[in-house]
């Protein structure tokens, strides 16, 4: 199936104009463009239209007015610096995993590499008031994954994300922080300087609130379902039973995701959260092991950190075995996740299939053991 074109400039000013709009929301944007079949046509039809589809007159009445032409003006000289991106719902760069989602945001700006949003990515969260205790744990369990292939993903709070963020950066290994804020609102203001590390370092800065948009309450419990819906699974490594981290573990186990959690000591306020979830089913986590049995095909952990015959699998298995094991995926969509050039993954497919390890169903590849 060809991916769709990418929009014109005009159409492109438009998504912006209507991504501005006051009570537009992911749903009630997508459901605008499948209704007049572009954003621009969206945005020229009588208001009689939109009331008709049960939309606030605000919104309509705000189409043309001159601070949502010039927030859409500003997104565009936005875009022209190095480094910035929008990937739009229809993009082919558009991260599968997230676009699974009902409410998958219609536009997110990226700053630093969106092609991240497309790898195997864990999230890490938990309390901003963690213990020291919580905080190396953060770390080291950051720095074993990150350096094992994934992208640890978290939302550049203090305590917890912050923690995990940085242990990911130690070992050279990527990280996506996700925003509650626009990015150029950065907040907390504390983690200006990581911020720009994670995007001097080969990260991703990630948010679907246009850019300028400060820091509100309602912005964060929204934030969270990005962080799980971009991810393969969540760890909350600390957290009280009123944490935020136990909204984006819940979101993940709606998404279909895998929800993980490190006990603690019964009389620690912060172990309270994930005794919980623990409860409620998520899987106890004492090692990085335990997290790559549950994701087992991602895996890519230094020889020195498994056992040999495990250690000795996991370099001989092909990348794009382990690419199956997490998913049944098209050949156009392994292409992409793979980088290979489209013949050479179509040999590799071949040989894998020869070898009976895969077999093609309904047009997609599937791991057969």
């Amino acid at each position: 199936m060809p991916y769709p074109a990418a929009p014109s400039p005009a159409e492109l000013e438009a998504r912006l104009r209507l991504h501005g709009l006051p009570e537009i929301g992911p749903r009630r944007f997508r459901r605008l463009l499948e209704v007049f079949g572009s954003a621009s046509a969206a945005l020229s039809a009588p208001a009689s239209a939109w009331q008709s589809l049960g939309l606030p007159q605000g919104a309509a009445l705000a189409r043309r007015s001159t601070p949502v032409r010039d927030q859409a003006a500003r997104a565009l000289a936005w875009l022209e610096q190095p480094g910035q991106h929008l990937l739009c719902h229809d993009d082919p760069g558009y991260p599968a995993l997230l676009a699974e989602l009902s409410d998958a945001p219609p536009l997110l700006w990226v700053a630093g590499d969106p092609a991240l949003l497309e790898r195997p990515q864990l999230a890490m969260v938990g309390s901003r008031q963690a213990s020291r205790p919580g905080l190396d744990s953060a770390a080291a369990f950051a720095r074993s994954l990150a350096g094992g292939g994934f992208v640890v993903t978290s939302g550049l709070a203090l305590g917890i994300d912050g923690a995990a963020h940085l242990g990911a950066l130690e070992v050279g290994g990527a990280t996506v922080a996700v925003l509650g804020t626009g990015l150029e609102c950065l907040y907390p203001k504390r983690h200006a300087g990581l911020a720009a590390r994670i995007v001097a370092e080969g990260g991703a800065l990630v948010s679907e609130l246009p850019l300028d948009a400060p820091p509100h309450a309602s912005n964060f419990p929204r934030r969270n379902r990005i962080i799980s819906g971009l991810s393969l699974g969540v760890l909350v490594v600390e957290a009280s039973p009123s944490s935020g981290s136990l909204i984006t573990a819940r979101l993940a186990a709606e998404q279909g995701r895998e929800v993980f959690a490190i006990p603690g000591s019964i009389h620690h306020p912060g172990a309270r959260g994930c005794h919980q979830l623990i409860r409620e089913g998520a899987q106890l986590v004492e090692k990085v092991e335990d997290i790559l049995e549950a994701l087992r095909g991602w895996q890519r952990l230094p020889a020195q950190a498994l056992p040999r015959q495990q250690a000795i699998d996991l370099v001989d298995e092909p990348p794009l075995l382990a690419l199956l094991r997490a998913a049944p995926q098209s050949s156009e969509a392994l292409a992409v996740s793979s980088g290979l050039a489209l013949p050479e993954l179509l040999a590799q497919l071949t040989e894998l299939e020869l070898d009976g390890r895969i077999v093609c169903d309904n047009g997609c590849w599937v791991c057969r053991g």
